[in-house]
């Protein structure tokens, strides 16, 4: 079982997201895909090297004076609520429930199909009498009540045997945003069921085989140390992002300063790069076009972007200064091996080595930072998440 690392490994992913500084006055939302996809690849030399100041420090944003851009609001005095997930006895059945589910078994009695169930089917979609494109599928394994179809598609099998043909006569929802042609129309699908199976049982030889645990109650005790962590982690994401928000909420950015604009521009296009056109096999002007989007209009998404993550940026290092906080190198290593940690790596190289972009890993250290202060400062309610 590897489910604790990898939770570590997705909190981090969140945490590389959460940093934005929201939509308060005219500040726009980066896209936060561009920011998560980040893998090691070759950057160029505005993501190589991280921000430093005139005396070597490591900093969010380097001006003279952060005041003059800036308009730091109440820090010492915000209060935010966090909701916090609670991990219960029925929480960790329901989760090894569906892992189950996902490694049926073959029914092999006559009985018709439950909930749970996954049906191995072929069917048809007609509209207006006649098949629409993608509404054809042959040998498709759908777990019932998984809500991967459409209202009244699972449920209308429920209660049908294996080599039974179903007519359902449903509606598309309205919107639809798989396909916004097909919201609210009428359409019919025939089915046909080929096999039925069910959740399989949770039993040590299950374990054995399925893991690389031993025992049921091994088992249960990973599964339930695994949701706590990641609860753990997902709270503690969840505060910073509360905290940073009511930051922005009571500060202001008086105006940008224009070469850190027209810097942070470039490394947005080298994200957009390296996250959507060089997967694709495109260069960047080749990607908008096969997204349908105007130079104009990329030029326009590059820009937001790079002012949201500037306004981060600026909030972060207005904190930073406000609290007297520098830091020199060998105390950015510190603070990003801790974050690591945090984070569940090893270490910072072990974070490196999965996220190369080592600019924007700084930035959501020092953001991290931000938002430690924040709560030493901080009126936190905690909120119980309703199950």
């Amino acid at each position: 079982m590897k489910k604790r690392k990898l939770a570590a490994v997705l909190a981090l992913a969140v945490a590389l997201t959460v940093a934005g500084c929201g939509d308060k006055k005219e500040s726009t939302q980066e896209n936060t895909k561009t920011e998560t996809q980040d893998t090691k690849t070759e950057t160029d030399e505005a993501t190589e090297d991280i921000t430093k100041d005139a005396e070597g420090h490591v900093v969010a944003v380097d001006v003279d004076d952060i005041s003059k851009y800036v308009t730091l609001g109440d820090y010492k005095n915000l209060e935010v609520e966090v909701t916090k997930s609670q991990v219960t006895d029925e929480s960790v059945e329901q989760y090894i429930q569906q892992q189950l589910s996902y490694q049926p078994v073959e029914v092999t009695e006559d009985r018709p199909v439950q909930e749970n169930d996954t049906v191995n089917i072929d069917y048809t979609g007609y509209m207006d009498g006649e098949a629409f494109e993608g509404g054809t599928a042959t040998d498709t394994d759908l777990i019932i009540g998984s809500g991967q179809f459409i209202d009244g598609f699972e449920s209308g099998l429920i209660g049908k045997k294996k080599g039974e043909e179903v007519t359902l006569d449903l509606n598309f929802p309205d919107p639809y945003q798989k396909n916004p042609d097909l919201a609210g129309k009428a359409v019919q699908f025939k089915v046909k069921i080929n096999k039925i199976s069910e959740p399989a049982e949770l039993t040590d030889a299950w374990v054995a085989e399925n893991t690389d645990l031993k025992t049921a109650d091994e088992y249960k005790a990973e599964i339930k140390a695994s949701l706590t962590e990641s609860a753990e982690m997902e709270y503690k994401n969840t505060k910073k992002s509360n905290l940073f928000q009511a930051l922005v909420n009571v500060s202001t950015i008086n105006e940008y300063p224009d070469e850190l604009v027209e810097k942070a521009k470039k490394i947005m296009e080298k994200r957009f790069e390296t996250s959507y056109a060089e997967p694709a096999g495109m260069t960047l002007e080749e990607y908008w076009e096969a997204q349908d989007i105007s130079q104009e209009d990329a030029d326009k998404i590059v820009e937001q972007s790079a002012k949201s993550s500037l306004e981060q940026g600026m909030y972060v290092q207005a904190l930073l200064d406000a609290e007297g906080v520098v830091f020199t190198q060998e105390d950015y290593e510190k603070e990003l091996d801790a974050f690591a940690k945090e984070y569940g790596f090893a270490d910072a190289a072990a974070l490196k080595a999965v996220y190369s972009d080592a600019e924007l890993v700084k930035d959501n250290v020092l953001w991290s930072k931000s938002c430690e202060i924040l709560e030493k400062y901080a009126k936190i309610t905690e909120v119980n998440a309703e199950n």
